[in-house]
């Protein structure tokens, strides 16, 4: 068991504690509980001033420019790449970093230039974020064949032995993520090597994953890698990358080009020339005075110690689970149905359950979201973008699914209502760098103040809009 004990301690060995009150203390200020960072990351004021103190203390221009302004921002965008490889251990001879204006736009570079075809297939695992699930979409306009591998019950990990039977088949590419969005369910990295061992391209999902993990691509070499930096360290937004192998990305096959990505073009002749570098895959203007705050950030986390953060989070995870998992009803009833792992191992701190009735109904999500915001408490409800997990939770048969397709003439709550379910979706708590046992305390005594022992009134709850 987490005792409060050992999360103080921890905490304060860490120094997380003072680290809280210095640089993320507008959260206590305004009395937010935020547990939202699977969501997003928070800022620390130290990345807000550096930020400032760069635009202020300097003059950048368009790096497509030849001019000093051009070269110094040109400098700061080359140096930030560096900085990324130096910070996941990549050697810049097998990788390189190519910016987007987030995860999502990574996996579209992929998707979009990726060679699929009969004899290039596509294999994902049903824990798959939609920025990822979009990509069957492109390997079915080519004609390649889209394998979807299950999860097993009850952790909601999935079938290693499915997926290796899988690997089995036409090379292609296999995309999963290193950490569910969903369940916290962290899966094995050993399958990248696995996987490449049999020929397949790798995309390895990253996002949710290492805000609090070390990645290593010294010891895994993923092709494709995409990251979102406002997910790890909250600041910048609109900033993304795809970390791939130089290798992989050689047989990238792009459908078009834009300013920025060609060596030569003309409009009479009808023909163009990729650059030969990374740029040939950033379309247009890249952020240049965003990117550098990705070094600045990269820097703050390493001052703490991604290590300390990992410790700092698993065990206010172990807490949060622990204390979750033994409420109960004044009948005995449990209190909430957790989806994924309800202890701390291979598993991240992103923590999805519903709320329970003393009956055992499900609450409805939707009242957990008015409730929790009129609390101050940042959380997310729905299905988090991502539906296999979602369906595999709440136990949705296949053939139901396979049955009343969505159309635009039917409303979510119809849908939902054909799929016989009780809710729309789930709760989803996620914790962080800037967490402390005090926002569990919060959370947990909203909970339980708002529902346990009670039936809510679910008057005037807006209809579900999408999932």
């Amino acid at each position: 068991m987490h005792s409060r004990a050992l999360g103080e301690h921890m905490s304060v060995k860490l120094g997380l504690v003072d680290l809280r009150d210095a640089e993320y203390s507008y959260l206590d200020a305004r009395g937010h509980v935020y547990l939202d960072y699977t969501g997003s990351g928070l800022p620390s004021r130290h990345q807000i001033r550096a930020h400032a103190e760069r635009v202020i203390g300097g003059c950048y221009g368009n790096p497509h420019s030849e001019n000093p302004t051009s070269s110094a921002a040109t400098a700061l965008v080359d140096r930030t790449r560096a900085a990324i490889l130096a910070y996941f251990n990549a050697a810049p001879d097998e990788y390189a970093v190519i910016f987007t204006s987030n995860a999502t736009g990574a996996c579209r570079l992929v998707g979009e230039a990726y060679p699929f075809g009969p004899d290039a297939r596509l294999v994902l695992t049903s824990d798959n974020h939609n920025s990822v699930n979009g990509i069957r979409e492109y390997a079915r306009a080519r004609g390649g064949e889209v394998t979807t591998v299950g999860m097993v019950s009850p952790e909601l990990r999935v079938d290693e032995g499915e997926l290796l039977y899988a690997l089995d088949g036409t090379r292609g590419l296999l995309a999963f993520p290193a950490q569910s969005n969903f369940t916290g369910v962290q899966h094995p990295l050993r399958w990248v090597t696995e996987a490449r061992a049999r020929g397949y391209d790798v995309l390895l999902d990253a996002a949710a994953f290492v805000p609090a993990n070390r990645l290593d691509l010294s010891e895994i070499h993923p092709d494709f890698v995409p990251v979102s930096w406002y997910k790890i360290f909250g600041y910048p937004t609109g900033v993304g990358c795809l970390i791939a192998r130089r290798e992989a990305l050689s047989r990238l096959i792009r459908p078009w080009f834009a300013g920025g990505t060609i060596k030569a073009v003309s409009a009479y002749g009808n023909w163009h020339v990729f650059n030969e570098d990374e740029s040939a895959f950033e379309d247009g203007t890249l952020n240049f005075l965003s990117i550098p705050d990705v070094e600045i950030g990269l820097g703050w986390i390493a001052s703490i110690g991604i290590d300390a953060i990992h410790t700092h989070v698993t065990t206010l995870t172990g807490i949060l689970l622990d204390r979750l998992t033994a409420l109960r009803h004044a009948n005995g009833a449990p209190f909430v149905s957790i989806y994924g792992p309800t202890n701390t191992h291979d598993r991240g701190a992103t923590v999805t359950f519903n709320f329970r009735t003393p009956d055992g109904d499900v609450i409805d999500e939707r009242d957990v979201a008015r409730s929790s915001a009129a609390a101050g408490i940042s959380l997310r409800t729905g299905c988090f973008c991502n539906p296999g997990a979602g369906e595999r939770a709440f136990a949705i048969d296949e053939s139901l699914l396979a049955g009343p397709y969505f159309h635009a003439d039917l409303t979510l709550d119809d849908y939902l209502h054909a799929l016989g379910l009780p809710s729309g979706g789930a709760v989803r708590v996620s914790l962080g760098l800037a967490s402390n046992e005090s926002d569990i305390d919060r959370f947990l005594d909203f909970a339980t103040a708002e529902y346990l022992d009670r039936v809510p009134d679910y008057a005037d709850l807006a209809p579900r809009l999408r999932c």
